[in-house]
């Protein structure tokens, strides 16, 4: 491989992106492929890369579907301008008809996953890699898993990012057949069982894609630092043992760290189109009291300004979000505070949905209670016009929703874990400290005593509480954005370099 001296090439390989910088070229903002905080995390790191001057390159599956349905009419005719119009070929769209019809990035379908995964990671290793020929390679996630074995055979540095902790196994024969001549660096990807030679591996020892991006990989991160510590130190029995070993060894040699997701920079009170009245730091009190009023109308609650409003953000799921504690409890909580007419506001998906509406149901609580599919409007509403969000995870690899509630003044009640112990601080108005509240036991216990703490700040005098919103607000907006991300993936890139990223005279040309 090429080494670039004057400004190293990197290459982010990922499934995943929400928007591209305009300087990539002109159809870059067509190309929108999201299912989760991976694509705003790609966006971000890639935006800042660019703006610094840094020679980044991007190799994003070619989700023809997808890109076509936010591309404009004349420009679907003529699709192949979208490379052409590329400088410097940056963007690097991997083709194959497996994810030509993908109208999402993941498929409901294991086996289909499966295919095209490994139809993307062929690309990037037989055309795009040999192409760019960069200095460093930062591979995100299961779906590009077996890319570090190789870079390590090619001895280019790797960074693996693990967001989700999901994995698909095959065989080496499997792999082989879909294209990817995995016999090059077959020594350097984790089996389920310890590999005797290539022969008696290839057909019967399967293939960790997530696994093997770890114990390959140069350098490994996960998207908060206290989930890895977590994981590391054995807190979360579903993760898979031989996937917290592999972490644990990078982690014991120095090579692992974990560095938060950030939201999206439109979920901002301050530009924010989906709420009824746009608001900063300085004039929240108004601001949220009009948003607080809109959404009272539009879910059908009393509409009492005075009215505190518990907003639940996340999906309806047992097994991480802690939506059976809030049910063990929500009949008391609103029953404490009935005469305060205490709101609950859902907006979320998820099958345990349904044990929250019978309680509404059968105690009559439907001008307290609020149910609604997930929808980013009224989502958005809801963030401006309510003032604590509920999370109660048992685990949390990251999360979003208690970075985003602080942004627009609604404070966190959450389990102290994972990504949520890295941002959450539990409120000291005294010493204006502090931007939520948090609970260490995982019960309903520990959560409505949190719920009560929310409560004693919600009656502290109209001035203490205003000045407390306020700070909070404006410091979530300075700690919770991708610059702050984006530069922590930086410092990473130069450290695994053991050079700088951008020279002066790079960056000088890039603004010239």
């Amino acid at each position: 491989m090429a080494s670039h001296e004057a400004n190293p090439r990197v290459l982010i390989v990922t499934p995943e992106v929400t928007y591209l910088p305009q300087g990539m070229g002109n159809m870059a903002n067509y190309l929108t492929a999201k299912a989760g905080g991976l694509a705003d995390v790609s966006a971000a790191l890639i935006s800042a890369l660019f703006d610094q001057g840094a020679d980044v390159h991007l190799a994003l599956p070619d989700y023809r579907t997808m890109f076509n349905d936010h591309l404009p009419p004349p420009i679907k005719k003529q699709r192949q301008a979208i490379r052409s119009r590329m400088p410097e070929g940056r963007l690097h769209l991997a083709e194959d008809r497996v994810f030509y019809y993908m109208n999402r990035v993941y498929s409901y379908y294991e086996y289909e996953n499966s295919k095209i995964a490994l139809a993307f990671q062929r690309e990037v290793i037989n055309n795009i890699i040999p192409k760019v020929q960069p200095d460093l390679i930062h591979c995100n996630d299961w779906m590009t898993g077996l890319i570090p074995a190789m870079a390590r055979g090619l001895g280019i540095p790797c960074l693996f990012t693990i967001h989700n902790i999901h994995s698909v196994k095959c065989s080496l024969a499997h792999i082989e057949d879909r294209g990817i001549d995995a016999a090059e660096f077959w020594q350097h990807l984790f089996y389920e069982n310890i590999p005797g030679n290539y022969e008696e591996t290839r057909d019967a020892n399967l293939v960790d894609f997530l696994v093997s991006g770890v114990f390959a990989a140069h350098f490994v991160n996960a998207v908060s630092p206290t989930f890895f510590k977590e994981i590391v130190e054995g807190c979360h029995d579903f993760v898979e043992p031989l996937l917290q070993q592999e972490l644990k060894n990078k982690w014991n040699a120095g090579c692992a760290s974990g560095i938060l997701n950030a939201a999206d920079p439109a979920l901002n009170p301050e530009i924010d189109k989906n709420i009824a009245k746009q608001y900063s730091p300085g004039n929240h009190v108004s601001g949220k009291r009009t948003n607080k009023k809109a959404l009272q109308k539009a879910l059908g609650l009393i509409q009492d300004e005075r009215a505190p409003i518990f907003f639940w953000p996340s999906r309806l799921d047992t097994v991480q979000k802690g939506c059976q504690l809030f049910a063990e409890i929500l009949y008391a909580v609103v029953s404490r505070y009935w005469d305060r007419n205490l709101e609950i506001v859902f907006v979320a998906n998820g099958e345990f949905r349904i044990h929250f509406e019978n309680i509404v149901r059968f105690h009559r609580l439907d001008k307290r209670v609020a149910i609604c599919d997930f929808n980013e409007k009224i989502a958005g509403l809801a963030y401006a016009g309510s003032d604590f969000i509920l999370m109660p995870s048992r685990f949390e690899p990251c999360g979003l929703p208690q970075m985003i509630g602080p942004i627009y003044g609604s404070l966190p009640v959450a389990h102290d874990t994972g990504g949520i112990h890295d941002t959450v601080i539990h409120i000291d108005c005294d010493r204006k400290i502090g931007n939520g509240f948090l609970f260490k036991n995982h019960d309903s216990h520990g959560l409505f005593w949190a719920i009560n703490e929310a409560m004693r700040f919600y009656d502290r005098p109209p001035n203490i509480k205003a000045a407390n919103i306020r700070r909070i607000m404006k410091e979530s907006l300075q700690n919770f954005n991708h610059s702050v991300t984006a530069s922590h993936y930086i410092n990473l890139y130069e450290r695994m370099l053991k050079r700088p990223l951008v020279n002066d005279a790079a960056h000088d040309n890039n603004e010239s």
